[in-house]
């Protein structure tokens, strides 16, 4: 299962990335809802199962695999590397220190999470602060994040019985 998410992990963020060099920011809250709701929820699944350096050699590893992919993506790829970083630290931040079930953490550090990526990823992608894009990304993250968690915690259940 292990490896299976970090794949799908992995790919969810490439898909994002190419999708935004592809098409631009109109697409980021759709990508933001579904492929980074996705990777959100993964993350903190993942931060029961990975080292904290593990995760940052993933999310560099996306990155690089985004760039070879479409070379023209590389700004994308490199404010998708930095962004998710800087929101993989707060998020860790704050769910190791939120009580409670795995759904309630995962869910307060997806709000902090989703809030520094939803600023950095647009303003470093397209050169300027974009307000509309990324508040919609953040609506969009928290909401794809609360469904995906509650998704991946229903899956874990029935696995578990």
């Amino acid at each position: 299962m292990l490896t299976i998410a970090i794949l799908i992990y992995a790919a969810a963020m490439t898909l994002a990335n190419l999708s935004i060099a592809t098409w631009g920011p109109w697409v980021s809250p759709i990508n933001a809802a579904v492929l980074i709701g996705l990777d959100l929820a993964l993350r903190d699944w993942l931060h029961m199962r990975l080292k904290m350096w593990q995760m940052g050699a993933l999310i560099s590893a996306t990155g690089i695999l985004t760039y070879l992919l479409n070379p023209a993506a590389g700004q994308i790829a490199v404010a998708s590397a930095v962004a998710f970083t800087a929101a993989a630290v707060v998020d860790w931040s704050v769910f190791v220190r939120l009580p409670g079930s795995w759904l309630r953490r995962a869910n307060g550090s997806n709000i902090a999470g989703a809030a520094v990526d939803s600023l950095i990823f647009p303003t470093l992608a397209f050169g300027v602060l974009l307000p509309h894009i990324v508040a919609l990304q953040f609506i969009a993250k928290v909401a794809g994040g609360a469904f995906w968690a509650w998704s991946l915690k229903r899956l874990n259940t029935k696995a578990t019985r």
